[in-house]
């Protein structure tokens, strides 16, 4: 018989391990997700996906506040769960994750031990990393450290955003989610302990401050930034027009060979390139970057050709 699955998550990255496992035909006799929160104009009440999913197919939904709250732990405990699978949720504890006799395991989207913490995938672009992943791996005491079951790999390209990786491993999750339900329940896969043989590179959760572009930084750098936060929750800089000054968002960054070229410029100098298609910036050790894209504070996300037509001065730089 196929094993009795509880199913825990919240974003559109934990949809598709469920829907995975569910299309397997693995019986998930229970999905935990968080309470709906007021979205929208309207703060009307908003299911998460996985919710959403969940209800779409007639999956029995929990919504507990509180974790640890004792009416909670004994719905879980009736629906006899043999393993547990939580994706992008939140930290549970002893009393959740010992229920299922065959074991509870996270999906964690990069290669275990490197990145962990709340924001694995902005991290891995920010640090310019050349490759990514996502771990399985069972639940302990410690965050994102409990015994690793499987990996699988992806390449990361110079311009992939987190957005693009953010999708691509959920490509590479679902599957993974489902070989390691098979593995535990066959009794073929084995958790291996987290070696630390290098020191290890956090990915702790970003906050607004995190995200402000330092022009000081060389090119290269500030790219892998800017996409390491595209397209959420943005990198951001204040863009002084004239004699005004406003907070806005960048996106769509890239680098050419003259980019890297020398540059007699101040840092934070912006050019206008010819096609008035992107701004030319002077980043620090005498490099330069392109922005192609920009969101300027309370409007849309534009083209740097439209964002142009709509004010009134060329007299631009980064402060």
């Amino acid at each position: 018989m196929l094993p009795r699955i509880v199913y825990m998550g919240t974003p559109d990255f934990a949809v598709a391990p469920l829907q995975a496992l569910h299309e397997a035909g693995y019986p998930v006799v229970c999905v935990v997700t968080v309470p709906d929160k007021p979205a929208g104009r309207g703060l009307k009440l908003r299911p998460s996906p996985v919710k959403e999913y969940a209800l779409a197919h007639s999956l029995p939904v929990l919504q507990p506040e509180n974790l640890k709250e004792e009416a909670f732990v004994q719905a879980l405990q009736g629906y006899e769960p043999e393993i547990g699978v939580v994706v992008a949720f939140r930290k549970l504890p002893k009393v959740v994750y010992s229920i299922p006799k065959l074991g509870f395991f996270n999906l964690h989207a990069s290669l275990l031990p490197r990145y962990r913490g709340a924001a694995p995938i902005n991290w891995a672009i920010i640090n310019g990393e050349k490759e990514s992943g996502v771990t399985t791996f069972l639940l302990s005491d410690t965050i994102d450290a409990g015994g690793m079951l499987l990996q699988s790999r992806c390449t990361i390209s110079q311009d992939m955003t987190a957005g693009e990786l953010h999708d691509a491993l959920a490509v590479l999750g679902a599957p993974l989610v489902v070989e390691t339900v098979q593995g535990l329940a066959q009794g073929t896969l084995h958790a291996t302990e987290q070696s630390v043989v290098e020191p290890l590179r956090p990915a702790p959760k970003i906050f607004r401050a995190d995200c402000k572009v330092n022009w000081s930084q060389n090119g290269e750098k500030i790219h892998n930034f800017i996409r390491g936060l595209s397209p959420y929750p943005g990198a951001w800089s204040i863009l002084r027009i004239g004699s005004k000054e406003e907070d806005v968002k960048l996106f769509d960054s890239f680098l050419l060979a003259a980019s890297l070229r020398g540059t007699s410029s101040a840092v934070g100098s912006v050019a206008i390139h010819p096609d008035r298609r992107s701004l030319v910036v002077t980043t620090g050790q005498n490099t330069s970057l392109h922005i192609a894209s920009i969101q300027p504070a309370g409007k849309r996300r534009m083209s740097v050709h439209d964002f142009l037509l709509g004010i009134p001065t060329d007299e631009l730089r980064f402060v």
